[in-house]
């Protein structure tokens, strides 16, 4: 999905979250969240999580574009950042109106295309129950496996899904090929036969290890998402940035790097009629955010859709937006997970630039400068753009459309994550959670 939405403008559908001065308005997402504990502090079985692969959902999509599965499987082809020695997967039906029934679900290391790696197969239960019922607009968590999971690597989560389900929760842009199987429990298949290739991530929101150290959270839209990226090979930047955290950093740079951006998504409203491209980002922090295993760091690229989808005759306020960051500011702080701010990066070029909304792009970049409001900045513009035109991208690390970067510009802006704040955070202990 490309960040090509209309305007909000007046008399629309669209909705806005959030406007400088009144106070926040009710979140969805706090609805779908995990139950208000702290977080990194949930306890229990006392294994310390962290999450090491997920995708925000989103959905439905529109009627006639629903993906219905009968009695088939998928299998999901995911990429880790860390490893770890035990492992869970969260399952969510949060966008979906009927019960979601897993027949059953097994993880295993990808060998290639649709075909996993036979001795690592394992079976994941609920509950000890080899099949699961999840209530719609709810997730499920699956049961502790013994289960070596090494960083960087495929793995391979096949869900048998019985009956009549259809793909009404997801991630939509995967830029990752997953499959689908004729009718039938192909769950243990080691090469599973294929009737369908998906560019999407159905149903499957987070796969965690068992590690006591931190994740990042990376909040944002489709430059996050990864679009324009060449697909299959993980060239997202949260990829990139996952790769030089641990060759940089070495033991402080095993965290877990979390892709959290939706193609589409925006800082200050939300479209009833366009859910594959998420709620708000306040109104889905809860849930993609503080209910991620192990978060500690946050890094917020988002708002490049409220800036270049805003009408010339009334756009949105630059402190419109500052008013949405200082609340996604607040929330991360007040859970002692340090934020990091990205500026927006330019776009002169696309279809929808202009100079008004060029003025609100900028006025919004010289107060995360200058405002020291973040714990710390990822400069994105000044990573991309082109020193002989700073509103544009440079041609190097376009995609075609002048909006999205391409795989040289993902790592470019990977390259320019400050890694101070990850040094500083890493003797912080980290807390134990279910």
């Amino acid at each position: 999905m490309t960040d090509d939405s209309p305007a909000p403008e007046a008399g629309s559908n669209r909705r806005a979250f959030l406007k400088a001065g009144p106070a926040l308005a009710g979140s969805l997402a706090a609805t779908l969240a995990l139950p208000t504990l702290p977080a990194r502090a949930q306890t229990g079985s006392g294994v310390r999580w962290c999450t090491t692969w997920g995708a925000a959902p989103a959905g439905p999509p529109p009627e006639a574009s629903i993906q219905t599965y009968s009695s088939q499987t998928i299998r999901l082809i995911v990429h880790t950042s860390i490893g770890g020695s035990r492992v869970r997967i969260r399952i969510s039906n949060e966008m979906g109106s009927t019960p979601l029934r897993i027949g059953r679900a097994t993880i295993a290391l990808r060998s290639s295309g649709a075909s996993i790696n036979q001795s690592s197969l394992r079976e994941l239960r609920f509950g000890g129950a080899p099949s699961v019922t999840i209530r719609a607009r709810a997730p499920a968590v699956s049961d502790a496996l013994d289960f070596v999971v090494p960083a960087q690597a495929d793995l391979a989560v096949s869900l048998y899904l019985y009956g009549s389900t259809p793909g009404t929760t997801l991630h939509n842009t995967a830029l990752q090929h997953s499959y689908v199987s004729p009718g039938g429990d192909y769950t243990s298949t080691v090469s599973m036969p294929v009737t369908r290739t998906l560019t999407s991530w159905p149903f499957l929101t987070a796969v965690d290890v068992n590690a006591a150290v931190p994740s990042l959270v990376v909040l944002g839209d489709s430059i996050t998402d990864g679009q324009g990226s060449t697909i299959n090979t993980n060239r997202r930047w949260p990829d990139f940035l996952a790769r030089r955290l641990q060759a940089s950093l070495g033991s402080a740079g095993r965290i877990g790097v979390v892709n959290r951006g939706i193609s589409g998504n925006f800082l200050l409203y939300d479209t009833p009629n366009g859910l594959l491209a998420g709620y708000a980002a306040p109104e889905r922090f809860d849930r993609d955010v503080l209910a991620t295993s192990g978060v500690r760091y946050l890094i917020t690229l988002i708002g490049t859709n409220d800036v270049r989808a805003m009408s010339s005759t009334n756009p949105v306020p630059a402190s419109d937006l500052i008013a949405g960051y200082r609340q996604l500011i607040m929330r991360a702080q007040a859970r002692d997970i340090t934020i990091i701010g990205a500026t927006l990066p330019p776009f002169e070029g696309f279809s929808s630039y202009g100079p008004v909304q060029e003025g609100v792009r900028r006025a919004v970049n010289d107060w995360m400068r200058a405002s020291g409001e973040f714990d710390a900045l990822l400069d994105t513009d000044a990573a991309v753009r082109d020193p002989a035109q700073p509103t544009r991208i440079l041609p190097a690390y376009d995609s075609g459309d002048h909006l999205h970067l391409n795989d040289a510009g993902y790592q470019a802006v990977a390259n320019a994550v400050p890694l101070a704040p990850f040094l500083a955070g890493a003797s912080a202990p980290i807390e134990q959670s279910a």
